[in-house]
């Protein structure tokens, strides 16, 4: 009998079609434009489907990758969100802003031998493809009787709601803005996460059950004490984190610097860009200098761009290896005209006479050995001072939680950088009942590395109220 030929592997990823560089970077909708039918069902193709599988286990929400694929590649588009959504009720915000290429995508046998499959990718198709459908309601346990809340709306507090309203509990989430989403909507730009996305999948979450308030602000509306004392069984805390840092630095108080935090909320939630539409503008100049190198100083870059900046650039003081936002970003940034000013540190700001930032003076630094991050430490360069002209700055250094829950909630353990203490395998508090996860139990991290927080979390909360 006659062997069949073996099929040859494909070793290149399907790229991922884009908005055109020209047009993209005078508007916000979004850059990656997501592969067609075709597209993904050759990409899904390209998955070995190993024996054993190495890239589910660097799945922060436990998909089943490698039986999602295969539906791909058999075209059941259906089976394969239903797959995706036994474990992950977001998988169209995963899909656009997971950082996979460093979690299931780093682990994919394929990348042995050439590029990994673009899981991600496949998941945002598969999402968007139901979007378009419309998703439907999955069944729920029957009911439990108890009630949880929820306070904050982002990725760690939407899945641990979707969770439990799953499981039968009944869920109230509440949320400090106008908006949900927390940071999908405030921090992360329209040409990398649509709001409309965030919407719909928050929409879903409704759809489970689910009841929201909006403009909750815990910590004064209600501590939590008093949610546990009129009704609520158990409490989940992801309020993230969404303080600004900043450097410390002389005349930093000056007109045109901004934290990145107020910077992008003005941007995304506050739709400054859209002004006089919204009455909400920002002043942004023709040069233009954003502190820091992760995926939020990307972020601020590639919006100041879009609002009119002529030049902008990135201030770091490590070298592009070490820089800490997504290669991918880095890679759109410079493709749109985004200038990475390396081994460069600022020390001082200068102002003009009605108090606007003008110049910024910066030294130059060399590269030590690591330090605690197991990066290499950056070390000043004596005598290496240099002015940068600048009219607006943006500081995006990293963001530290609210402290407003943790002071008005006797006997909740914090750390010295005000993030919640937990057990790191339930997310219990040191309270019995309350839990937490998310950037406000790690400091600002992924929305993926939040999304597993508060899965675990709710996996806890589930066994704490059927055995209390």
């Amino acid at each position: 009998m006659e062997k069949k030929p073996k099929s040859k592997i494909c070793k290149e990823s399907v790229p991922m079609p884009k908005q055109k560089l020209e047009e993209r970077i005078h508007n916000f909708n979004e850059v990656a434009l997501g592969y067609t039918e075709e597209q993904a069902v050759a990409e899904a193709k390209r998955c070995l489907q190993c024996p054993e599988p190495k890239c589910a286990e660097g799945c922060p929400v436990d998909i089943d990758i490698q039986a999602f694929i295969k539906l791909i590649a058999e075209r059941k588009f259906d089976e394969a969100i239903a797959k995706v959504k036994e474990k992950n009720s977001l998988p169209a915000i995963c899909g656009r802003v997971c950082p996979q290429e460093e979690q299931c995508q780093n682990a994919c046998v394929m990348g042995k031998v050439g590029d990994p499959v673009n899981i991600g990718r496949l998941e945002r198709f598969v999402a968007d493809y139901e979007m378009k459908k419309g998703a439907e309601t999955p069944r729920k346990q029957a009911p439990t009787g108890k009630r949880v809340a929820v306070i904050g709306s982002g990725p760690a507090g939407l899945i641990t709601a979707a969770d439990l309203a799953k499981l039968g509990h009944e869920v109230v989430v509440f949320e400090a803005l106008h908006k949900l989403g927390g940071v999908l909507t405030y921090g992360i730009p329209a040409f990398r996460m649509p709001k409309e996305i965030v919407q719909a999948e928050a929409d879903y979450v409704r759809k489970l059950g689910v009841e929201i308030k909006l403009n909750a602000l815990i910590g004064r509306l209600h501590t939590i004490p008093e949610l546990l004392k009129n009704g609520f069984t158990a409490v989940f805390i992801g309020t993230g984190a969404g303080l600004p840092t900043f450097l410390g630095l002389p005349n930093e108080s000056l007109g045109g610097i901004y934290s990145a935090n107020e910077f992008l909320i003005r941007v995304n939630l506050m739709k400054s860009y859209a002004f006089p539409d919204y009455d909400t503008p920002i002043r942004v100049g023709e040069k233009v200098a954003v502190i820091g190198a992760g995926n939020v100083a990307m972020d601020s870059a590639r919006c100041a761009l879009r609002l009119g900046a002529k030049e902008v650039y990135i201030v770091y003081r490590r070298s592009r290896n070490e820089m800490p936002a997504r290669a991918e970003e880095i890679e759109n940034a410079e493709e749109e005209g985004i200038i990475l000013k390396l081994l460069t540190n600022p020390t001082k700001f200068f102002g003009d006479e009605q108090g606007w930032v003008k110049q910024m003076e910066c030294i130059k630094m060399r590269l030590g050995e690591p330090d605690q991050s197991g990066r290499r430490r950056p070390i000043p360069i004596e005598s290496s001072e240099f002015i940068m002209n600048v009219d607006t700055v943006v500081i995006a250094i990293g963001r530290t939680p609210n402290p407003i829950i943790q002071r008005t909630t006797e006997g909740l353990q914090t750390t010295k950088r005000g993030t919640i203490i937990v057990d790191e395998e339930t997310g219990q508090t040191s309270l019995e009942g309350v839990y937490a996860g998310g950037d406000i139990v790690t400091g600002e991290a992924t929305v993926i590395s939040a999304m597993g927080a508060g899965k675990r979390a709710a996996r806890s909360i589930h066994d704490y109220l059927m055995n209390e």
